[in-house]
């Protein structure tokens, strides 16, 4: 693909060696194709491989021809063959959980089996414009020709309805309740009006919508009823338990740390799980033995926020360690992520080192790192 321009002689446009983050589709190139010519199972309008094909992508497994596929997300069953189902009715998909539960990896990995494509993305903010969902426009072109479809710039959306595709948008409850409301014609009527040209965009088949919102955002603007009905919701747990949280960290991990180029350190599955369980236990407000009951600090801690920690003490212990992860390289890293309030969050994070951490058996290296930090 050739690029449209450059900056200090790097492509704005085309690039995918030497980036930090691939994305989904460029990643797993090899499994999406495998994937898909060995899938014989009927596929929805525009889709690039059958619901099955699908689900297997997102869950693990082999493709036909024996290509392992890894899996994308740690999750119910049910619960993706539900949401990938939904895509393939006139319904959209609205990935609902608390922070951390990879409500946008998941609808990532989705737009990416489907249409092939996950970067028709909106990121829904307290600024988004209608536009951002709708169309813009080029006004030089609109000053020298007038309105035209040569001057119209589309939306994400507006390009995953005219080209039958999966469009994607992010945290949709932090958009403004006129904003959501733009999407009630699009998702109800699949035609999106453009009155300066005097016509419409009509959705092809293929095209859905992927929204995720925040559990513990839902008051900032919540959705319509009218809007809530286009949805089709999926609420994603928190991970069950303790070993499917630290399988789940421990997979992220490894991938970032291939992305980002880290030296790979020898296994330091111990370390991932004790940077778990005091998120687990936290989060929770009890210990791990049922025994104790905790205060629980203002912030999430999330599984995206242990892949965080776990991720930064590795670099920590390559930079500046021994070349092996330890209670040191993470301490740091879980007080800055328990600590949001320094004052309130401060006094919790204090009692938990003293009534918890201290007295339990393999911990003191942990708990002397976390008390000089």
């Amino acid at each position: 693909m050739s690029s449209a321009s450059t900056v200090a002689g790097e492509d704005l446009i085309g690039v995918s060696d030497g980036v930090q983050r691939r994305h989904a589709e460029d990643e797993y190139a090899v499994e999406l194709a495998a994937l898909a010519v060995g899938d014989g199972l009927p596929r929805p309008p525009g889709w690039r491989l059958s619901p099955s094909a699908v689900v297997t992508y997102l869950l693990g497994g082999l493709a036909a021809d024996g290509t392992p596929v890894v899996p994308k997300y740690v999750g119910p069953r049910r619960l993706v063959e539900v949401a990938v189902a939904t895509l393939a009715t006139d319904r959209a998909l609205l990935l609902l959980g608390v922070p951390g539960t990879a409500k946008t990896w998941l609808s990532e990995h989705l737009a990416a089996a489907i249409s092939g494509d996950s970067t028709l993305l909106v990121q829904g903010t307290a600024g988004t414009p209608e536009e951002a969902i709708r169309y813009g426009w080029n006004y030089a072109r609109l000053l020298a020709e007038g309105p035209s479809r040569a001057a119209l710039v589309d939306s994400p959306v507006l390009t995953a309805m005219a080209t039958g595709r999966i469009a994607r948008f992010e945290e949709l409850t932090r958009v403004p309740s006129d904003v959501q409301d733009t999407l009630i014609t699009i998702l109800s009527e699949k035609t999106l009006p453009v009155p300066e040209l005097g016509g419409e965009v009509q959705a092809r088949k293929g095209f859905n919508l992927i929204a995720t919102a925040n559990d513990r955002d839902r008051g900032v603007n919540e959705l319509s009823s009218a809007l809530r009905r286009r949805f089709n919701t999926v609420v994603l747990p928190v991970p069950a338990d303790v070993d499917a949280e630290v399988d789940i960290v421990t997979r992220r991990v490894a991938a970032l740390g291939r992305s980002l180029e880290l030296p790979e350190l020898p296994p330091a599955i111990e370390e991932i799980r004790r940077v778990v369980t005091v998120f687990r236990e936290l989060r929770e407000g009890i210990t791990e033995d049922r025994r104790t009951k905790l205060k629980s600090p203002s912030g999430s801690l999330s599984t995206a926020e242990a892949i965080s920690v776990v991720t930064g003490g590795i670099a920590l212990a390559v930079h500046f360690g021994d070349g092996r992860l330890r209670p040191a390289d993470v301490a740091a890293g879980i007080t800055g992520a328990v600590i949001k309030d320094p004052v309130a969050d401060r006094v919790v994070w204090q009692e938990y080192l003293e009534t918890v951490v201290r007295e339990r058996d393999g911990w003191q290296d942990f708990y002397r790192a976390a008390r000089a930090g």
